[in-house]
């Protein structure tokens, strides 16, 4: 019986040598070390290849979570910001670039948050990305084209700054995803804050304005805002038909 089982184990040996079976292992790292191993050229550069793609795969998913984390704790704790600036062509109040950007700034980057602008080239007028990065990599952009600001007696310099201020506050609060307030307490009267039109419903509204040749500054009083992107969601039908009026 010994010298059998003795055989037999010598014919197992054999078949399969020790060195060739794979020990046991514990992380990823010592898979792919032990994969390597038992591969040799091409093949060594094909599996790094995939591999360095798997991991960069997980890495850019886990960013994206991380960013939208973050996102989301920043909404729940995001400050207001005060209109600070009157607006005598309509009555109105609204908020600087200053005070916007210097009350979320802040804020954002306590949840690893960053926005930062870019400038896109356009055929006309100009065009603005706001792009919000998470620090671990991941970021969302907003692009919105508008013509140069030709109102009033502005030199061509100041028609790009009034451009683009304008451009950079609309991207920006369109990202963030924050709208400014009065600062006026009406002793808990108010029905709560008005849900603006969405940036599609802003892009559409934007393109029937140019397509239909009406004048932005009388739309906008008609509607009686101050900007086309604070126009509340409940009047955007209405003006989508005011403006189909005047193609027809």
């Amino acid at each position: 019986m010994t010298e059998d089982k003795g055989t037999a184990i010598d014919r197992w040996e054999q078949r399969r040598p020790e060195e060739d079976i794979l020990p046991m292992t514990t992380t990823p790292n010592e898979i792919m070390m032990e994969a390597i191993r038992n591969k040799s050229g091409k093949e060594t550069l094909d599996f790094l290849k995939e591999m360095f793609q798997l991991e960069k795969e997980r890495d850019a998913e886990n960013a994206r979570k991380a960013y939208f984390r973050a996102k989301s704790a920043f909404k729940a704790h995001a400050p207001v910001v005060i209109k600070d600036m009157d607006n005598k062509q309509y009555n109105s109040k609204y908020a600087s670039e200053n005070a916007m950007l210097n009350t979320i700034n802040p804020v954002l980057s306590q949840f690893g948050l960053e926005a930062c602008f870019d400038f896109p080239k356009v055929e006309q007028g100009m065009a603005v990305t706001c792009i919000l990065t998470h620090e671990w990599g991941h970021s969302e952009r907003v692009t919105l084209p508008g013509p140069l600001d030709v109102s009033g007696s502005k030199n061509p310099l100041q028609q790009v700054k009034s451009t683009v201020t304008y451009l950079r506050k609309a991207t920006f609060e369109a990202i963030v995803g924050i709208a400014s307030s009065n600062g006026i307490d009406d002793d808990a009267n108010s029905s709560g804050p008005v849900d603006v039109i969405s940036d599609e419903q802003f892009a559409n509204l934007n393109a029937l304005i140019k397509e239909v040749g009406a004048d932005e500054a009388k739309f906008l009083k008609f509607m009686k805002v101050s900007d086309l992107d604070h126009l509340p969601a409940s009047k955007y039908e209405f003006g989508v038909k005011s403006l189909e009026k005047k193609r027809k």
